[in-house]
């Protein structure tokens, strides 16, 4: 009986933590990764309810102990409705390397001007790490290379501003049209977690325009492969773009 009581006891409290996480820093109650944090509490005690949920139902399966068994299914359920898509998105995102400062120019990545100067990056070191980032992101990700068009960059800065505008939850910080530089913040919808991010268009040899891009998480270790794909979504909007004004 008892492995029946624990395991509805373990789901109640992980569906009790992950709800605080989330609620808490989607609503702004606490920090993004004090949220996620707690999510994760809760995470590996659902986990916890999974399994002594499986060994609780087996005890159970003859009376007289079979009254307690739906103390045991509902943790057991508890459980798997938290834990399974958990384990299948770490398991979707298991090919990216645990990094979360992305480049398309690890020899000559665009800096922040601007990031440094916003309060939640104040004391950070927002200059790119060479030595430790370059190396797992072309293992994990290959070739991230900066974007070719045939515009000038007066032009295609004004698409680049454009587009980002449209961007959802991005929000642009700075712009320095001297430059053909913008920096920005893009905050996910569900733990409102921000990342920073930079792109600078320049002249490209023999005509045209390069465009690079920046984008570095301000909590964690890895990231999913979220700013890696922030580069490419934002490419793939302003290749879309160019073409349709050529």
């Amino acid at each position: 009986m008892i492995p029946a009581w624990l395991a509805l006891i373990d789901g109640l409290i992980a569906a009790f933590m992950v709800l605080v996480g989330i609620v808490g820093a989607h609503f702004y109650f606490v920090a993004p990764f004090v949220g996620f944090q707690i999510f994760v509490l809760g995470f590996f005690l659902a986990i916890l309810a999974v399994f002594v949920g499986i060994i609780a139902v087996f005890v159970t399966r003859k009376p007289p102990r079979r009254r307690v068994r739906p103390y045991a299914l509902i943790g057991l359920v508890l459980g798997a409705v938290i834990a399974l898509p958990v384990v299948l998105k770490i398991l979707s995102t298991s090919k990216y390397p645990a990094i979360n400062d992305i480049t398309t120019d690890v020899n000559n990545p665009p800096e922040f001007v601007h990031a440094e100067q916003l309060p939640a990056n104040r004391g950070r070191n927002m200059a790119y790490d060479k030595a430790h980032y370059a190396e797992a992101q072309e293992r994990g990700y290959g070739n991230v290379a900066p974007l070719q068009l045939k515009a000038d960059p007066g032009t295609v800065f004004t698409q680049v501003q454009a587009i980002a505008s449209r961007m959802p939850d991005w929000e642009i910080t700075y712009t320095d049209p001297k430059t053909d530089t913008l920096e920005g913040v893009a905050t996910s919808s569900l733990f409102h977690f921000q990342d920073d991010f930079v792109i600078l268009v320049r002249s490209a040899d023999g005509g045209g325009s390069l465009v690079e891009m920046r984008s570095k998480s301000r909590d964690g270790i890895g990231d999913l492969g979220v700013n890696y794909n922030r580069i490419q979504d934002f490419f793939t909007q302003l290749r879309l773009e160019a073409a349709a004004t050529s």
